[in-house]
């Protein structure tokens, strides 16, 4: 079977905000992803909780993968479009401010051991 992939598009975080939180669960099961995430107290691990639950519902639903048996294979934070703002400075000028954004893609696929 293909790997299964979910993925949630510009969200409100910079990838080195969300890389931590992904490094925690890589390569961990879907279920156990789930936990992990829910005991953080960062409120972007429930973001990334979504979308690992999504990409699971997507391999049961889809695939008719057996959800046990789900492993993340790849997480990654990919830099989206920032949005640029700006703020006055000192003698008329600006200053130019870039609130980043990511896009998050999970992949899983089924443990090879079963």
């Amino acid at each position: 079977m293909p790997p299964v992939k979910a993925t949630a598009r510009n969200i409100g975080a910079s990838p080195k905000r969300l890389k931590p939180i992904l490094d925690l669960v890589r390569g961990m099961g879907v279920n156990e992803a789930v936990d992990t995430l829910g005991v953080l107290t960062s409120p972007w691990a429930v973001t990334v909780s979504k979308v690992v639950r999504s990409a699971a519902a997507n391999a049961e639903n889809n695939m008719l993968m057996d959800p046990d048996n789900l492993r993340i294979t790849t997480i990654v934070a990919d830099q989206a479009t920032p949005l640029k703002r700006f703020r006055p400075r000192a003698r008329g000028r600006i200053g130019r401010i870039t609130k980043r954004a990511s896009h998050i893609t999970v992949v899983v696929d089924e443990e090879e051991g079963t």
